[in-house]
C-alpha cells in the first residue's frame, strides 16, 4: 500500500508540481531574481490544498532559511524572509550557491523526499528496515524519468491534484490526537 500511494504522489504530485517550480526557483536563484523566486513560491504555496501542508511546508522552509543563514551562505541572509515560506527555494538557492545543476537539485530533492516518505512509512506502518530498503529499491529507479517530464514541462502545465492527500491533510488538521505534525 505504501508503495502504491508513494508511486501516486511521485506521479500525480511531484513529478508536476514540487519539481517543475524547484526548477523554476533554481532559475531564479542563479539569475539573482528576487521577485521570479517570489513568485514560484507564491505558485507552490497556492498549490498546498490544506492549512496544514501550508504549514508543513513554511516549517520546513524556516529550518533550512536559518541552516543557510549560519552556513554565510550568499543571499541567504537577504532573501530569509522569503526561503523561510518554501523548503524548495532554500534548497533551490543552496543547490545555485554550490554549482549544482538543475537536473541534479531536482534529483537530489526527489530523492530526498522520498527517503524521508519511506522512513516515515518504516516507522508508522510499521514496516521494517529491510521493507523500506525494498521500497527504496523499487522507486528510486522512476526518479530519473520524474525529473526529465518535470525538466520538459511548461509553466501552463504546473499543478497537481491529489484528492486523496487533501482528504487526508484535512482530517488529520482536526484530529483529536496526533503522532506529529507532517
Amino acid at each position: 500500500d505504501l508503495d502504491a500511494w508513494l508511486s501516486d504522489q511521485l506521479r500525480n504530485a511531484l513529478a508536476p508540481l514540487d519539481l517543475p517550480l524547484l526548477i523554476r526557483m533554481h532559475g531564479a536563484a542563479a539569475n539573482r531574481d528576487r521577485e521570479a523566486m517570489e513568485r514560484w513560491v507564491e505558485w507552490l504555496i497556492s498549490a498546498r490544498e490544506t492549512a496544514e501542508l501550508r504549514s508543513e511546508e513554511a516549517s520546513r522552509g524556516r529550518a533550512l532559511a536559518e541552516l543557510l543563514v549560519s552556513w554565510d551562505l550568499p543571499r541567504a541572509q537577504a532573501w530569509k524572509p522569503l526561503l523561510a515560506r518554501s523548503q524548495a527555494a532554500g534548497f533551490a538557492l543552496a543547490a545555485v550557491s554550490w554549482g549544482v545543476s538543475a537536473r541534479e537539485t531536482a534529483l537530489g530533492y526527489a530523492w530526498a523526499w522520498l527517503e524521508n516518505l519511506v522512513l516515515a512509512g518504516v516507522k508508522i506502518v510499521p514496516l521494517g528496515q529491510t521493507q523500506g530498503q525494498q521500497l527504496l529499491e523499487r522507486l528510486v529507479p522512476r526518479i530519473p524519468d520524474t525529473v526529465a517530464g518535470a525538466l520538459a514541462r511548461e509553466d501552463f502545465e504546473i499543478g497537481a491534484s491529489c484528492p486523496a492527500l487533501a482528504i487526508a491533510s484535512a482530517a488529520h488538521e482536526t484530529q483529536y490526537t496526533r503522532l506529529f505534525r507532517s
